[in-house]
Order: structure tokens, then sequence, then C-alpha cells
């Protein structure tokens, strides 16, 4: 069976795997690769950049290395190919559990239980939930669930369409290792520079392309053009600029602002600022969104990873 179905069959049955069945309770790949990355770190940990890059590789190396020998064992059974990429599709994408999280909260909103949507919102991001009203909540969870779109699902779909299973693992352990020891904390800004940097460009592709499908897929195209036109640069992350952006034009509403994160404050320019507070119901209208860009983004990724099969295979065609 040629790779780009194996891309397309398995990805779409990962997808499907993860939309019934969600991460499960115990014992999900993701975790037990974060406490093997913890093991190294805590051999390795330096204030240094070296040490800090050496960790990175054999974090993100040892995990692709085990995914490119799985996908050699199974390459002559293609029905164990299609289950190899199904797999790695559902460990690596987490759209239903940040569907399920964000609802939670929002439910907890609607019922005017700001102390039950504070104690979930840990779940989804990293915001220090005490110093948020319920509006502030109701922003946080619209911004966290844009830039997990990019995050959790599509960038996993574009390094998959790239390299199969080894890039489906590859992307969400660089994606890991940034959350572990990426920010810029007095601990980690030098050790965790090397993941920080290899996540920005992992994230690069996968971003882009999710602002497009928002753009497309959110029911106002010319204002979430505008917005990641005119916004996005202004936004301190080159990944997540994009991606709330094109989310804060496709809603219509003003994302950005004041907000406080590990233990500082931070104060971010306004994107789409002609857009409307957020409110409680936008919720779940951001949900559907990321749901509906995460099943665009199978669809672009499977059909960019044909035609670039046929392209070399035309290629090859005409050197014989």
């Amino acid at each position: 069976m040629r790779a780009d179905r194996v891309f397309a069959y398995g990805a779409a049955a990962g997808l499907l795997g993860d939309l019934l069945l969600g991460d499960p309770r115990r014992g999900h790949p993701v975790a037990v690769f974060g406490r093997a990355a913890g093991a190294v770190e805590q051999v390795l940990w330096r204030d240094d950049r070296g040490r800090g890059a050496l960790h990175t590789a054999v974090c993100v190396g040892g995990a692709t290395a085990l995914a490119a020998l799985a996908r050699r064992a199974v390459r002559p059974s293609p029905a164990a190919s299609v289950a190899l990429t199904a797999a790695a599709t559902w460990a690596v994408v987490g759209g239903t559990t940040l569907g399920r999280e964000a609802r939670a909260i929002g439910s907890a909103l609607a019922a005017g239980d700001v102390e039950v949507a504070r104690e979930r919102l840990p779940h989804l991001c990293g915001r220090d939930p005490q110093a948020l009203d319920s509006d502030g909540i109701a922003r946080a969870v619209v911004e966290s669930v844009a830039e997990n779109t990019s995050d959790a699902v599509v960038g996993a779909l574009v390094w998959g369409a790239v390299g199969g299973a080894p890039g489906l693992v590859a992307f969400r352990a660089v994606n890991t290792l940034d959350a572990m020891v990426g920010h810029k904390s007095p601990k980690y800004r030098r050790y965790g520079w090397a993941s920080a940097r290899l996540d920005d460009v992992a994230g690069w592709p996968g971003a882009r392309l999710t602002a497009v499908l928002a753009t497309v897929a959110g029911g106002a195209p010319r204002s979430a053009a505008r917005a990641w036109r005119t916004d996005a640069r202004k936004h301190p992350s080159p990944n997540a600029g994009p991606v709330e952006a094109s989310f804060a034009g496709a809603l219509g509403v003003r994302l950005g602002g004041t907000l406080s994160y590990a233990g500082r404050v931070e104060h971010r320019p306004v994107l789409n600022g002609d857009g409307r507070a957020v409110a409680v119901a936008d919720i779940e209208r951001a949900v559907r969104l990321s749901r509906r860009v995460g099943w665009l983004a199978l669809g672009a990724c499977a059909v960019g990873r044909t035609l670039v099969g046929r392209a070399a295979a035309r290629r090859r065609g005409a050197g014989a």
C-alpha cells in the first residue's frame, strides 16, 4: 500500500478513535514519555544551553527512533502499517480531551460556579486562575482552545503527513518537552532554550494551516483574515499569534490583553480589537470551530501527502 494511503487511512482511524474514546485515564503514551523525559532531566540538568540541547536530542531522538523501528517492523503488512499510524495518531492528538475540558469549564461558568471553573482551568492551560473573573476565564479558555487546536491536532497531522508515525511521535515529543522545560522560568531559561526553539520550528507549518482553516471554516473569513494579517505579529509567540488572531476574527471576539502566567503578569496586545468581549457561549463556538479545523486539516494533509507522492513518482519515472 502506498505511503499516502497508509497515512490517510491510519490518521482518519486515529482521529475517530480520539473522537470515540478520548485520552486513556491511565498509561497515556504522552504521560509515559513525560515521565521518561523527567528522568533524563534529573540526570542532565545544569543551567546550561548545551545540557538542555542534549536533553532535547535524547528525548526527541529516542522517541522518534522507537517509532521508526516500529514502522520498519510493520512495513511488510499494509494492515499493520495502517494500524500503527492509527495508534500513533490516537496517542498524540488531543482534540476530544481539549473540547471536553473547555466545555466543562464553560458549563461551570454558565451555572455561575466560578470557583469550579477556576479549579478546572489548570487542566487546560497554565494561567493563574485566582487572578481571573468569569470573563477572564472564558477568554483564557477560548485562547487555549485556539492554540491547542494547532498544538494538539493540526501540527501533529502535518508532521504525520511528512513522516508517518515517526513524524507524529516526533512532533508530540517536541511539543511535550516545550511544555515541560520550554518556559522562561529561572530554572529553564537556559536549559529549556533548545526545546522552546525546536517547538517554534516544528509548530510553524501547523500554526499557519490552522489559521488558514479557521479563516475558511469560521463563518467570517474577511474578519479572520484581517485579524491574522494585522494582529498576529503583535503576539509574543510566532505560532500562537496567527492561530489566536484568526480564531478571534472568525468568532468575532477580542483576545489578548493582561494575563497572569507562571507567577508573572503579561500585558499582551489585543487581537481583533474590533470584536466584542468573550462571552461564556463563545467557548462552545470555539470548540466547534476547533473540531471543524481538525477534520479539515486531516483532509488537507492527506491531499498534500498524495500530491507530493505523485510528484515524486513522476520524477522517478522521468529519470528512469
